[in-house]
């Protein structure tokens, strides 16, 4: 299973891409993480399904600084990467 999650709000800046690569690390969760330009943050996450769930329940809140207003998930488009890594992407 794969979902495309992107996150509004205030979630630059105040760690939220690397505590959500380390929670899905965690988690076993392959795919990745980026900031976009608008000041968003937008990811791929592929696994199972609990662990998909754990992850966008954890992407509503993030990190402490952080003040997620919306998390918009999505069936994924994009095949989910095969190495079962997880890498923090430049900002696109």
């Amino acid at each position: 299973m794969a979902k495309h999650l992107f996150v509004t709000g205030i979630v630059q800046g105040v760690g939220y891409r690397v505590t959500f690569s380390e929670q899905a690390r965690m988690l076993n969760l392959s795919g990745w993480v980026r900031n976009r330009l608008d000041g968003s943050v937008e990811a791929l996450v592929a696994g199972d399904v609990q662990s998909i769930e754990k992850i966008i329940a954890w992407a509503g809140h993030g990190p402490a600084d952080a003040l997620v207003k919306q998390v918009a998930v999505t069936d994924a488009e994009d095949p989910p990467l095969t190495d079962s890594r997880f890498r923090l992407l430049p900002t696109e």
